[in-house]
């Protein structure tokens, strides 16, 4: 028995026993998912990679133990208390004149119109920040009640009926109605009855998820935010001077996002100064994103919405043109962790049925549409999909999170470290997505919360994931990132060496010379062991070796041309580099299109070349092959690589034809020509009859 395996069998004192449990655990969990090809990696990355409640109740508990009272104590003397009576105030006229002058009806406007002409009263069911209480206003305005106004939600409905005790208009807005607090068509019938005799109207207001069973409602649907922006402009500057300014790039580009009538409002007074010339275009277009800022804010930092709701847009922000169920359903744990920093000691309720999806989509500012996913299984048709309507918006909220709100970067760090350790690529992408522009934010409080932790763990899903995070934040230009990629390229961390070595990779095709430098650096530096061989198989390739040949093989698939070159200058005078490279490329030939022709891309690579008018890759795509045929290392597997293309190459003429051109380049030294000839003669079928292919190359190349 050896030293190690004495120590490890050893009684260790009970402090220590628990790290060690742990580490055995998280070995057992990473051996749950298998190494994954570097090739099918970043296939993952760009299939997946973005394109970037409080439960307490709100009431006083009592109760009674042992002789101690718990809770407030009221005392009431003499006769019953009456309740308080509902708030009411007049609505200032100044209002209603101004809203008057730019107001704009649409489709359900008219209908709740009819609605309140006809029975009094009329339930505006719409989004928050839509318009809704405007609409209000407006329906009794046009109606002519005389004085409206506005009433508070009342605790109990019934009392609604004796606010409405004179001849006005009367507004209730945002009336909470539950599956607790349901209307009931009693209620409503007592209203409509103490309306007629008053002589008076009432539009209520409520959340579209309202628990309003069969009571009839409108659904508000506020104009197009063009009629709205017209609306506000037009009457200042004339309709002559609003053909010009609504054709204006700043105009167009705000109209195809979505925004809140107070926001165009505040567009409409920055349109009318440019009108003016107090402003110019640049400042004018500048204003959307300051638009998204604060409606970010807004989110964030008022009562409502809800912090469910909050823990669902961030998810959304990560998981923006994903799937919506499965940001709906991470949202879960991330509300999760945010209410135990919020609320410690108390568990939260997570409502299972709670908002809609459409309720969730609008709050966003979001729109859902049906797509196809991509999975490691093929392509699935159908998938419904939620993506904000402004594209500033992922970026913005995750920033705000990060920098602005510090305190929930615990929960929201934590959760993401979650992420990373899901079975899905779409997640575990996201992932790293989200480190990334989490560091464009604060590179430092990233890099210390997420990418170190996963490269620094034991496992290698989490190197990968921080490679996929330094690579989207190299993209995103965050600086110093390319320092910190060579700095554990060629350090003696294994876990980090492995995580730059997959990010360079990646990186490679936008700088694949910065590339292919460091990854020089890094076969030039001294072995982690005395033993320096790659191995006869694959299981005895040392893992760092394995990987550098990955990035290679990333770096030659992606980029082509210019890093063949460089590699084929490198092979015959770098004997450190030879090595991995041909373990590259050899693994490069094993790929395949992933397509219905699952044709190899080198092999057509080298028929395209072959065909060009400069031949010089076709030669050095030869001298690679020639070089595996030689090595004794790779001469067996790279020999199985050719059968493989010879039995495809049956069914597929193109595949032939290239086939025939690069193993006529190969026969010119006696020892190939040996070698390509026993390979035909002993290719078979699943009959054990010669392969057709093969019969026919062999008389091409004039083998037989």
């Amino acid at each position: 028995m050896s030293q190690d395996a004495a120590a490890g069998g050893a009684a260790k004192p009970a402090e220590e026993s628990a790290p060690d449990d742990e580490n055995k655990q998280q070995d057992e969990t990473a051996g749950e998912q298998p190494r994954q090809e570097a090739w099918a990696a970043r296939r993952d990355l760009i299939a997946h990679g973005p394109d970037i409640v409080s439960t307490l109740v709100a009431r006083d508990q009592f109760g009674q133990t042992g002789g101690y009272h718990y809770g407030d104590q009221h005392f009431h003397f003499g006769g019953r208390a009456e309740a308080r009576p509902t708030l009411s105030g007049p609505v200032p006229q100044s209002e209603i004149d101004e809203l008057a002058g730019v107001f704009r009806g649409c489709g359900s406007f008219d209908e709740a119109l009819k609605r309140l002409r006809d029975d009094r009263w009329v339930i505006l069911s719409g989004g928050r920040e839509t318009g809704r209480r405007s609409a209000a206003l407006m329906l009794l305005h046009r109606l002519g009640t005389g004085p409206i106004r506005s009433l508070d939600p009342p605790a109990s409905f019934t009392t609604l009926a004796d606010q409405v005790d004179t001849s006005a208009g009367y507004v209730v807005c945002d009336l909470a109605v539950s599956r607790n607090r349901p209307l009931r068509e009693a209620q409503l019938l007592a209203l409509r009855e103490r309306l007629r005799r008053s002589r008076a109207r009432l539009v209520i207001t409520v959340e579209p998820s309202a628990g309003l069973g069969d009571i009839a409602s409108v659904r508000w649907e506020p104009p197009s935010a063009e009629d709205l922006l017209h609306a506000h402009v037009a009457p200042v500057t004339g309709e002559s001077a609003w053909a010009g300014l609504s054709g204006l790039t700043a105009v167009k580009e705000f109209l195809t996002r979505h925004h809140r009538p107070e926001e165009i409002k505040q567009f409409a007074l920055r349109l009318v100064a440019h009108h003016r010339g107090e402003i110019d275009e640049a400042e004018l277009a500048a204003w959307g994103e300051t638009a998204v800022a604060t409606q970010v804010s807004r989110w964030l930092t008022e009562e409502k919405p809800e912090l469910h709701d909050k823990a669902f847009l961030v998810s959304l922000a990560v998981f923006d043109k994903a799937p919506y169920a499965v940001t709906a359903e991470l949202a879960d744990g991330l509300f999760v962790r945010l209410h135990a920093l919020q609320e410690p000691g108390l568990r939260p309720s997570i409502p299972v049925f709670g908002s809609s999806r459409e309720d969730r989509l609008r709050l966003a500012h979001a729109d859902g549409y049906v797509t196809t996913e991509v999975t490691e299984w093929g392509p699935l048709e159908g998938r419904f999909c939620a993506r904000f309507r402004d594209e500033r918006t992922a970026p913005l909220l995750l920033e705000e999170v990060w920098n602005l709100h510090p305190s929930a970067r615990p929960a929201l760090g934590e959760w993401v470290r979650k992420l990373a350790d899901d079975r899905r690529p779409l997640v575990r992408t996201r992932a790293a997505s989200a480190a990334a522009l989490l560091a464009t934010a604060d590179l430092s409080s990233a890099m210390a919360h997420l990418i170190e932790p996963w490269a620094d763990g034991r496992k290698p899903h989490a190197w990968l994931t921080a490679a996929n995070a330094l690579t989207m934040a190299q993209l995103l230009r965050v600086p110093t990132v390319s320092r910190i990629l060579h700095d554990w390229c060629v350090g003696d961390v294994e876990s980090r060496r492995w995580t730059a070595i997959r990010a360079y990779g990646l990186l490679g095709p936008v700088h694949h010379e910065e590339t292919l430098a460091a990854l020089v650096d890094a076969m030039h530096r001294p072995p982690p062991t005395a033993e320096t061989d790659t191995g006869s198989a694959d299981d005895e390739v040392p893992e760092e070796a394995r990987q550098l040949a990955d990035a290679l093989e990333l770096l030659l698939l992606a980029v082509r041309e210019p890093v063949l070159a460089a590699l084929a200058e490198l092979l015959t005078t770098d004997r450190l580099v030879r090595p991995h490279a041909l373990l590259a490329f050899l693994q490069a030939c094993k790929q395949t299109k992933g397509d219905e022709s699952d044709q190899p891309p080198v092999l057509d690579w080298y028929a395209r070349a072959a065909a060009a008018e400069d031949p010089t890759a076709a030669r050095h795509l030869a001298a690679f092959w020639d070089a595996l045929l030689t090595d004794r290392t790779h001469n067996r597997k790279a020999l199985g690589v050719l059968r493989g293309w010879v039995r495809g190459a049956d069914e597929d003429p193109e595949s032939e034809s290239a086939l025939a051109s690069l193993l006529g380049a190969l026969v010119t030294s006696p020892a190939n020509r040996r070698r390509v000839g026993h390979l035909l003669d002993t290719v078979r079928d699943s009959r054990g009859a010669r392969s057709p292919a093969a019969v026919r190359l062999s008389e091409r190349l004039s083998l037989d």
